[in-house]
């Protein structure tokens, strides 16, 4: 192929050749070069190209039927097909099976050596060893490429910090500059691609290492050894353990009051042993080994039971007979040092009161040892039912509920506590509470009409009470068959379920219940529903004697 691909016309075949439209000396056509046998000088300081048109001498005699050896605008002719310029023949898969074509006329013969040496002379094709053979590109390209210089293979873009080949010429000063330009860039990218890679490694080292230290406090703190005191400890100290208190409030509670050092020591010590409430003689900082140890030891534990709704005379008695006292010695420390206790600031103290202290004996497990006084033991009952009453904010629901004060709110925890006979019923046993208060309800008229009052009232607890009639006629101020309203106390000591059902009862319209079985209470609005529950309780009750 030819410098700017020109075919063998008379002109360039392409406009923008430097040759195309060449006025030259001549001033009209463009100037043809001559073929002497040597290389042609090229435009403008270039040799001649070789597949120009040529000139000859000894041409064929066209004036006789000769023909030209071929067309300006065909390489091959009309007749004959393309030689090889280096065999001298036409190639195998020209021919055809029934003949083969002519012997190369001399004029090719000399037209191949001219171009051969052209080829060794010009510096623009220099003579390789080895043909290179590839597809024409041009219009007047030869069947086979002219034989290209190998170059050296490029570098990887990776190693060689440049990228394929971007179509500018690397010996153009400018191009050159901007080749620098650009390396120039990629280095400065890359120091700042450094940089930034170190930052970013720096901060990583330094999460790393943040998490890395509160990480092990976390390790210690979670799945370390739980810190732990030494010993069985000194001193003495009693602790209170509350109903429901799992393992956890437990230790939360011994450790509050410096009995062991961690609750995880607490847990993992107690393992699957079983640790009742109640109230504790234990030592200052002790392992939480020894206190569990102490804990299960019954001496220790010294526990006496209250249960919910026991009431201030029968919680006397079992005082004195856990303390082995003549009979009436707790109640009689409780009449006479009943302003000692530590009551709230709020207890009634009332002459209409039976017991100051009824509803402050707060059902638990108390330790009462052998040298343990009455006072005591009551003190630790009274302290712990502030300990709960504060915990629920009567004075506040008190409000809340339009109650006169928080002795009325624990009596209607009471009264709940005493009327309902299974737990899951004492919210709504606390409304009908509600309900008979109100005093323009058309069904009890204000008054409460409970057996459990006038039970209280006469120091009894049985179903046969009477009849209504003579209920009405009797004459005490807690007999709520006669005077509407509360009583005025509690009428027993309520547990923790029955005082929230008090400050949280269910809404509900019922003015009557009756309980049938442990799974069934019966809630009626009116006296006649009430009337028809109560044959149904009578039929059950029959049944249950047979």
């Amino acid at each position: 192929m030819t410098e700017y691909g020109r075919g063998y016309g008379s002109e360039p075949w392409h406009p923008e050749d430097p040759l195309y439209g060449d006025q030259g000396s001549s001033g009209g056509q463009a100037q043809q070069p001559q073929w002497d046998g040597q290389p042609a000088p090229r435009y403008p300081q270039q040799q001649a190209d070789p597949y120009a048109q040529q000139h000859y001498d000894g041409g064929w005699d066209t004036s006789q039927g000769g023909q030209l050896p071929y067309e300006p605008y065909d390489p091959y002719g009309q007749q004959h097909p393309p030689v090889d310029p280096y065999s001298g023949t036409s190639p195998d898969y020209y021919a055809t099976p029934d003949a083969y074509p002519p012997p190369q006329p001399q004029h090719l013969r000399q037209q191949q050596q001219q171009q051969q040496q052209y080829q060794q002379q010009s510096p623009q094709y220099p003579q390789q060893t080895e043909p290179h053979y590839g597809e024409g590109d041009g219009a007047g390209d030869d069947w086979r490429a002219e034989p290209e210089p190998r170059e050296p293979e490029p570098e990887h873009a990776f190693f060689a910090g440049g990228g394929e080949d971007d179509g500018h010429d690397d010996n153009d000063p400018r191009e050159q500059r901007r080749a620098g330009r650009e390396r120039r860039g990629k280095k400065n990218k890359k120091r700042r691609s450094g940089t930034a890679c170190l930052v970013v490694a720096l901060v990583f080292a330094g999460a790393v290492g943040t998490v890395g230290y509160f990480g092990y406090d976390f390790f210690m703190a979670h799945f370390g050894s739980a810190p732990d005191y030494e010993g069985e400890g000194s001193g003495d100290v009693q602790v209170d353990i509350p109903d429901g208190s799992t393992l956890s409030d437990m230790g939360q509670i011994l450790q509050r009051e410096g009995v062991i050092k961690s609750v995880g020591a607490f847990t993992e010590a107690a393992g699957d042993k079983s640790l009742q409430a109640g109230t504790y003689s234990l030592r200052k900082q002790m392992s939480a080994a020894s206190a569990i140890e102490l804990m299960l030891d019954p001496k220790s534990r010294n526990g006496l039971t209250i249960r919910e709704g026991l009431r201030s005379a029968d919680v006397y008695k079992l005082i004195d007979t856990k303390l082995h006292l003549k009979k009436g010695t707790t109640e009689g420390v409780a009449e006479s040092e009943a302003k000692n206790l530590g009551l709230p600031s709020w207890a009634d103290n009332s002459s209409k009161l039976k017991d100051p202290l009824e509803g402050f004996l707060y059902p638990s497990t108390y330790s009462v040892g052998g040298k343990t006084k009455p006072a005591a033991v009551l003190k630790q009952m009274v302290a712990r039912a502030n300990q709960v009453y504060t915990k629920y904010d009567l004075e506040g629901n008190a409000r809340k509920l339009k109650l006169d004060s928080p002795m009325q709110l624990l009596t209607v925890a009471s009264l709940t506590q005493a009327e309902g006979k299974y737990k899951h019923d004492f919210v709504k046993v606390a409304r009908v509470v509600y309900n008979r208060l109100k005093p323009d309800n058309t069904e009890t008229y204000g008054l409460l009409d409970f057996d459990s009052t006038v039970n209280y009232a006469k120091s009894q607890s049985t179903l046969d009470t009477g009849s209504v009639d003579n209920l009405r006629n009797f004459n005490d101020p807690y007999n709520t068959y006669k005077f509407k309203g509360l009583p005025p106390g509690p009428i027993g000591n309520p547990g923790e379920v029955a005082l929230k059902s008090a400050i949280a009862p269910e809404k509900g319209n019922w003015y009557y219940f009756v309980s049938i079985n442990p799974e069934k209470t019966l809630f009626a609005v009116t006296n006649e529903e009430h009337e028809r529950n109560r044959r149904i309780y009578e039929k059950e009750q029959e049944k249950n004697k047979q």
